[in-house]
Formats: C-alpha cells, structure tokens, sequence
C-alpha cells in the first residue's frame, strides 16, 4: 500500500499541535480591516465552505456538535421532535430554542501572517450569503480560485449601543494568484485544517446525559426554576429565587446593590445567548454584568 504523504503531514502538524483549535481558528479583531484570501474546500459537494450545526443555550456549554446532520442518533433532535408534536405553547418555544443554529467554516490565508498558514474563519449566515453573493457575480467570479480569485477584505466594527460587532466582507478589485510562489500555494492547498477536526462529535450517551440534566436544572447552581423541564406549564413568577430572601437583608424596599446582589441568580434563566455569543464563550453572567 502506498504511503500518503498529505496524511503524514497532517498527522504530524497534529503531534506538533499546529492543528490546535488555538493556532487554527482565526477571527477578525473589532476595529480592524484585514486582507484575508478565501480557500474552497476541496471534495466538498462543490461548496467552498463547510456548514456545521451546533446546539447552543444548553446549560454552560459552548455549543454542541449536533449528530443529525452526519445521519447519526441525536437524542436532543428527538426532544425537539417529541415537544413540537406536543402541540403545547411553551413546548414549541422549548423546542424553538432548541433548534441548532449553523456556523459556516472557510480556509483563509491572513495576508501579513502567511507564515502561519491556512486557518479557519467561521462566520454565521449574513457573511456567507454575502462572499456566495460576490461569487455568482459576474464582474467577481469564484474569489477563491487559487490563480485567478481576489483577495478579500475583512471589517469588523461595533457601533456604540450594539452589543455585537458587524462584520463586512468586500473582495478587492483585481485578480491574483494566492501566492507568487508556486510551491508555497500548493503546500497550502495540500494542508487545509479539517474543521471535523476541531470539534468533538459527543456520543449518543453523552448527549443524553447533557440534554437530561439541563431539563433537571442540574447544570446550574442557583434556582431551578425553569419552563424547560417536564412541567411544561410550570409559571416562572410561581417560583421564587433561592438567594432573593437575603438579598434585601430585611429592608422594605432594595436598593441598586440588593437589584445586583440578585440579577445574576434571577436573570441568568431568563437570557438566551444567540450563535454568536456561544462561539466566542461569552457566558450570561457576562451579558448581566455588562447591562448593570
């Protein structure tokens, strides 16, 4: 059997742990422009980016990889599927809020930081209809074809007031090659992170185990009230907040630090976190803490 050359090199960027998520996944920074050239997937189904569905808002995990999407057992999407069969009001809104979200993941070069290599951008659904848009346009073309694609550059600002930053994505107005050095371009397009490699793929079990304790309010310290468990038609003012008795310590009416000594405990089950937050491991005391 031959040796695979491109495997050795991947297994070895592995041992070395250039394949970390660390080193491998790249972000724009707020406030920045930065020149980036876009890489397709190879073997792709003729996609240039890979699409990823994850889970987000169960309990404090940062998203997880959802088995539905590779036709495998998922028993969080047979609790989606089982509450919204239940025809009831709040097990819809569960089971809306349970719907895993997509990310999307492309190959880039960062202009300036050739030396590092080709890593990952993930971006959520405006960005990639934008760059598919700037594909099927004729005066653009396929931005990501290795000797005649463009350059691409990447904006990232936050108006004052918004919580998240807007990023706007423009290819630049002439072809070129992705590097002037042949040999260079290709050791690039021989060594694309496989973004599968990134992320663990939870087992049946696991994700069970996950689903069940957050339904239970287990994976959380403080109140257990919550619409989300088997009590679908539990009021959340019927339940009152462990740490609100002592709160107060006592007085008629609180005072702003009572309101913060409370906010987190209270408001921590009453906050979504979107895709977004979840990908960059903003967690909700974070959120609460920025609005007090």
């Amino acid at each position: 059997m031959a040796i695979d050359m491109s495997a050795i090199r991947k297994k070895l960027s592995q041992l070395s742990g250039q394949n970390s998520k660390k080193n491998t996944m790249w972000r724009p920074e707020e406030g920045t422009e930065t020149t980036v050239r876009l890489i397709a997937y190879p073997n792709n189904d003729g996609q240039p980016f890979k699409e990823l569905m994850f889970y987000y808002n169960i309990g404090n995990n940062p998203g997880l990889l959802s088995p539905y999407q590779f036709s495998k057992p998922d028993p969080i999407q047979e609790l989606i599927t089982k509450l919204r069969d239940e025809g009831a009001k709040e097990s819809y809104e569960l089971a809306k809020k349970l719907y895993p979200k997509m990310r999307c993941y492309a190959p880039v070069v960062v202009r300036g930081e050739e030396d590092k290599g080709v890593r990952l951008w993930a971006f959520g659904k405006q960005v990639y209809q934008t760059l598919l848009n700037y594909m099927l346009d004729e005066d653009y073309g396929d931005i990501t074809d290795p000797t005649e694609g463009r350059d691409v550059r990447v904006t990232c600002t936050k108006t004052p007031g918004k919580m998240w930053a807007t990023t706007d994505v423009r290819p630049r107005g002439k072809d070129s090659p992705l590097s002037e050095d042949s040999g260079k371009a290709k050791s690039w397009l021989d060594n694309i992170p496989d973004v599968n490699d990134m992320f663990e793929l939870k087992s049946y079990e696991e994700l069970e185990r996950i689903i069940n304790a957050w339904l239970d309010g287990d994976d959380e310290d403080s109140s257990k009230e919550s619409s989300r468990g088997g009590n679908f038609n539990q009021s959340s003012s019927s339940t009152k907040s462990d740490d609100s008795p002592d709160a107060i310590s006592g007085k008629y009416s609180p005072d702003i630090e009572d309101v913060k000594a409370v906010a987190i405990p209270i408001l921590r089950h009453r906050i979504v976190r979107n895709y977004k937050a979840e990908a960059e491991g903003i967690k909700i005391e974070d959120i609460i803490n920025q609005i007090l």
